[in-house]
């Protein structure tokens, strides 16, 4: 199966991880990699996180958005313990099984968690990495983050979901985009799991917490971006995580909630193409 976008084609392809049947996303041929982690929303997938950026990395980079387990198509066993150890090990395991030594990451919110963890226990793995709206140090409850956590699967609960907690602008919310993140978040048993990552005192979904002194030891240049109006993560916590990550730069952008890659996709894309391609990294594998 391929998916067209922007006359860049999206290969979907199934490879094993370790006895985990991990569907991702392929596009570009590139010598230098660049892996994209999606988030944690009800119904996410590769396709819904990165339909609009992988077009514009895969001019220049070969370009891979696996799923994590649990999530879009990835399944494990049935004794599997969901939780950022879990997560880790897969996505490390996604590389080696693609035969990837290194890549630069783009992480988006709890993507972006397991990218800094993946820099701090295996740092030899990453070249540069972007991190998008991703929780952090300093992180916090919040309202939104309590709505995606809480969701209970209708039609209607998806387009408030979407409409109040993840974009500043709900215009941007078709009913083609709510219907989509519906389907897939009742698809099989995919419900059944999402609730047990957060409510199942068997797994650890909503362990976000990172201590500022393993951040500090980060030596990948890095890129946070965030939206300011951010209801899910708070930008905030970008800011912090700024102040500890010794190599990193932040952009926030003005008029924009928790999907800056969607509701700003041209420059979000033009930014982080822009940094990837950094001189000082040509050329590196």
């Amino acid at each position: 199966m391929t998916t067209t976008v922007a006359a860049t084609e999206l290969a979907e392809k199934f490879v094993d991880v370790g006895g985990i049947r991990t569907r991702y996303l392929e596009a570009g041929s590139g010598t230098r990699t660049v892996v994209l982690l999606h988030g944690s929303g009800p119904g996410v997938s590769a396709w819904a996180n990165w339909r609009l950026t992988m077009p514009a990395l895969a001019r220049d980079y070969r370009v891979l958005a696996p799923e994590m387990v649990g999530y879009g198509a990835s399944r494990g066993p049935a004794d599997i313990r969901y939780g950022v150890a879990t997560w880790l090990d897969h996505m490390i395991g996604f590389l080696d099984a693609l035969d990837v030594p290194r890549a630069s990451f783009v992480g988006n919110s709890m993507g972006g968690l397991i990218t800094l963890h993946i820099a701090i226990t295996q740092p030899q793995r990453i070249d540069r990495m972007v991190l998008m709206g991703a929780p952090g140090v300093g992180m916090r409850p919040t309202e939104g983050l309590a709505a995606v956590r809480n969701y209970e699967p209708s039609p209607e609960n998806m387009r408030e979901l979407l409409t109040t907690h993840f974009a500043y602008d709900p215009s941007i919310i078709g009913d083609d985009l709510v219907q989509a993140r519906y389907e897939a978040s009742i698809e099989g048993d995919a419900h059944e799991i999402y609730r047990m990552m957060f409510f199942d005192p068997r797994h650890s979904g909503n362990d976000l917490a990172l201590e500022a002194d393993a951040v500090r030891t980060i030596t990948a240049p890095t890129l946070l971006v965030h939206g300011m109006h951010d209801k899910v993560i708070p930008v905030d916590v970008s800011w912090t995580m700024a102040g500890l990550i010794p190599d990193a730069d932040l952009h926030v952008f003005a008029r924009c909630g928790h999907w800056t890659q969607i509701e700003r996709a041209d420059e979000f894309s033009r930014l982080v193409a822009g940094f990837l391609g950094d001189p000082a990294t040509e050329g590196e594998s």
